[in-house]
């Protein structure tokens, strides 16, 4: 009976290496609405700021019966795992449609038949295994959260001034680690001692924003004990992961740090009036300089204090979030020197490296329903852009006299 799979023909041969066949799509998802009351409530709690818990259980609600949906359409097909397992989410007016999404896989003969769901596509899969990670299920954390007009309006006071606003630093930092602390308690419900390939994605829901995380709960032998108590976390791709172990090292922990800095109504006006010359603005230069440096600190210190080796696979982000405001955000996995983790083969396969080709492409994007989690921007608040331009303007004018009366 043919088939019809999301895998591609480079997934295939890599799974075929590791004794998996291809099966069928399988989908499940729930259709929600937000709901009158519960939209009243969360108003309320938007006010203070903070974790937004009907909204995170909302959406948690409804991406776990997506979810358990495909597992019951994979387990119809009788499918030994799922791979590439996603998640998406699509506006249908006032209601929201949870998506879950992934291809069904077939052990051979000779392949141990552990059911298993993973968020790794094939190649990643390929990779996984032959790094000795056992995948077990599909695992997420998720966190609705808002900076709240009471933090709002004491951090707009403190945006006068320049430096780091530390209520809305404190509002990122909590959240983010809210989302990692509990796809980690997913991993550890369900016996693994690890959760890797995590991919983060901050997404408007409702009014707010929802940080999710996603990832695949995974068990290693050779991990010490007291890893089922506090799994191992990162965010490398399964192909990294496969490369720093067969180089001696293993994967600690995710690290993430946000800082949030303000360049401060003076510092603002300055800095756009020099933007109509050429040269280096200092004020932004300085500023951009300590926000980085201070989310790089979150990490080091982190580090330092799990005893890693390194931090490898650094990303930084710089969001623009209006009023002078600016995020920075680092994000990184710390490692540490092993030689009891080793992979099966000597090195991967070309198939297992090669990128895929989209040959497809939507020319309306800007126009779709569709928000797929893995490409989720964020949101910009425009906040007093309105009250900074007719200040510009009066200094512009005054500039302008003075230099009048002066000639």
């Amino acid at each position: 009976m043919a088939i019809t799979t999301g895998l591609s023909g480079n997934e295939i041969y890599c799974l075929a290496e590791k004794g998996y066949a291809p099966g069928n799509i399988v989908v499940g998802n729930s259709v929600h609405s937000l709901g009158l009351i519960r939209s009243v409530g969360t108003g309320l709690k938007a006010m203070l700021g903070g974790e937004l818990t009907q909204i995170t259980r909302l959406i948690e609600d409804g991406r776990k019966t997506a979810y358990q949906r495909l597992l019951q359409e994979a387990v119809n097909y009788n499918a030994t795992g799922v791979t590439g397992v996603d998640s998406q989410l699509i506006s249908h007016g006032g209601n929201v449609e949870f998506l879950a999404i992934g291809s069904a896989i077939h052990a051979n003969g000779t392949t141990p038949a552990n059911k298993f769901s993973t968020s790794a596509d094939g190649q990643e899969l390929y990779a996984q295994l032959d790094a000795g990670f056992k995948p077990i299920c599909f695992a997420f954390g998720n966190v609705a959260y808002s900076m709240g007009i009471g933090r709002g309006l004491l951090g707009s006071l403190k945006t006068l001034a320049r430096g780091e606003i530390k209520e809305y630093s404190n509002i990122f930092n909590h959240t983010r680690h809210l989302a990692l602390g509990r796809i980690i308690g997913h991993a550890k419900e369900h016996k693994a001692n690890a959760v890797l390939g995590i991919k983060t994605t901050i997404l408007p829901f409702g009014g707010v924003n929802e940080m999710l995380m996603l990832g695949t709960a995974s068990y290693h032998p050779k991990l010490p004990g007291d890893k089922f108590n506090e799994p191992i976390s990162s965010d490398m791709t399964n192909i990294e992961l496969w490369n720093m172990i067969s180089k001696g090292y293993m994967p600690l922990r995710l690290l993430l740090g946000t800082s949030v800095y303000s360049l401060g109504m003076i510092g603002g006006i300055t800095s756009t009036i020099k933007s109509f010359v050429r040269g280096e603005i200092n004020e932004l230069t300085r500023l951009i300089y300590d926000a980085r440096e201070n989310a790089l600190a979150i990490i080091n210190e982190e580090a330092k204090a799990i005893g890693a080796d390194d931090v490898i696979g650094v990303k930084t982000y710089v969001y623009q979030l209006g009023n002078g405001l600016i995020e920075f955000l680092a994000i990184g996995t710390a490692i540490k020197k092993t030689s009891s983790l080793t992979t099966e083969s000597s090195q991967l396969p070309p198939q297992a490296i090669i990128v895929d080709k989209d040959t497809f492409y939507d020319s309306n994007v800007n126009n779709s329903l569709k928000v797929n989690i893995n490409t989720g921007n964020k949101p910009i608040n425009k906040g007093l852009v309105f009250v900074y331009i007719p200040v510009l303007i009066l200094l512009l004018l005054l500039h302008l006299f003075l230099r009048l009366m002066t000639d």
